[in-house]
C-alpha cells in the first residue's frame, strides 16, 4: 500500500494542476483527485503499465463529468462567472498542491470555458501534459484523428478569444503597472489610451458582493466604471492597495479595513494594449486573506 501511495503522491501536483485547468476551481481539483485516489487505491496496480497516464485519463474523465455538472450550475450563477484566483502569499511560497496549476492563466481559464469538455481536455492535455494522440484517443474513448481535430478546434477558439496568451509575465506587469498606475494618480486620460472599442471588463461577485452584471465592453464604459470605484475609494476610510502575483501574473490587489475585496488583473492583446480585465469580489473564491 505504501508503493501504491507513493506512486500517487508523486503525481498528485500535476492531477491537481491538470483539474484546476479543467474547473477553474480549487475545491472541485481537490475533489477530483480525491476521487482519483480513491478508484487507484482499489485498481490492480500491477496490471497496470504506465501509471502517470492511468492516473490522468481516470482524472480526466472524472472531470469532464464535474464540469458538465459545473457549467449547469453556472447558468444560473448570479452575474458573470471567472475562475478562482491562485493568490501567490510570499513571492515564492507555493499555494499547497497548486503550485504548477500557478502557471495558468486567468484569461486562459475564462476563454476555455467556451471549448467543449473533450476539447478542453484535450487541449490541455495535449498542450500542457503534452499528452501523445495515442493517450488522447484512449483518454477521451475516440479516435487519434478526432483527438487532432479536437486539439485543432479548440486552438482556433482560443485564439479567437481576444487576450494573448504568449505574452510574458513581464509584458503584462509593465502593462498592468502603467494601467494601475494611472488610475491611482488619476491620470485617467492615460488608462484609457490603453484600452481600446474591443476591451472587455468582466467582475465575479456571485450573489454576495455587488459587481457589474453583464461584461463592459469598450475603453469608454469600463474607464466610467473604474473611476466611479476610485471616487467612491477615496470618499471612505479604511480601502488600501498592493500588488501581488496571482496566477503568477501581477495583479492588484484592494483591501477594505484590511480583508481582501477584490482582484483585479489583465491581460493584453496583440497591439500591447488592454484585451481583457479580470475583477474577483466573490468572497468565496478570494478566500480568507487579510494584509
Amino acid at each position: 500500500m505504501n508503493m501504491v501511495a507513493n506512486i500517487f503522491e508523486a503525481e498528485r501536483m500535476k492531477l491537481v494542476s491538470l483539474c484546476y485547468r479543467m474547473l477553474g476551481e480549487r475545491a472541485g481539483a481537490e475533489d477530483v483527485v480525491q476521487d482519483t485516489w480513491l478508484k487507484w487505491a482499489t485498481a490492480d496496480t500491477d496490471k497496470i503499465d504506465n501509471p502517470a497516464a492511468w492516473l490522468r485519463r481516470v482524472a480526466t474523465n472524472i472531470a469532464i463529468d464535474t464540469l458538465r455538472s459545473a457549467h449547469r450550475q453556472r447558468e444560473i450563477y448570479v452575474g458573470p462567472w471567472l475562475p478562482e484566483p491562485l493568490i501567490q502569499h510570499e513571492p515564492h511560497e507555493p499555494v499547497h498542491h497548486f503550485e504548477l496549476a500557478q502557471e495558468c492563466e486567468l484569461a486562459l481559464l475564462w476563454a476555455m470555458e467556451r471549448l467543449t469538455e473533450k476539447e478542453r481536455a484535450a487541449f490541455i492535455l495535449r498542450e500542457v501534459f503534452d499528452a501523445s494522440y495515442s493517450e488522447l484517443a484512449v483518454t477521451l474513448g475516440t479516435t487519434e484523428a478526432a483527438c487532432r481535430q479536437l486539439v485543432s478546434r479548440s486552438q482556433k477558439k482560443l485564439q479567437d478569444a481576444g487576450p494573448r496568451f504568449d505574452a510574458t509575465p513581464e509584458q503584462v506587469a509593465e502593462l498592468s503597472q502603467r494601467f494601475f498606475m494611472a488610475i491611482m494618480t488619476e491620470d485617467f486620460d492615460t488608462a484609457l489610451s490603453l484600452l481600446t472599442p474591443s476591451s472587455v471588463a468582466i467582475s465575479d461577485g456571485g450573489a454576495k458582493r455587488r459587481a457589474a452584471r453583464r461584461p463592459l465592453f469598450g475603453g469608454s464604459e469600463i474607464m466610467q466604471v473604474f473611476r466611479a470605484l476610485y471616487e467612491k475609494a477615496k470618499s471612505e476610510q479604511g480601502w488600501t492597495t498592493r500588488m501581488s502575483m496571482v496566477n503568477a501574473r501581477l495583479a492588484i490587489l484592494r483591501f477594505h479595513l484590511g480583508q481582501l475585496d477584490s482582484i483585479t488583473t489583465l491581460a493584453p492583446d496583440r497591439s500591447g494594449k488592454i484585451a481583457w480585465i479580470y475583477i474577483m469580489r466573490n468572497p468565496d473564491k478570494l478566500g480568507v486573506f487579510g494584509q
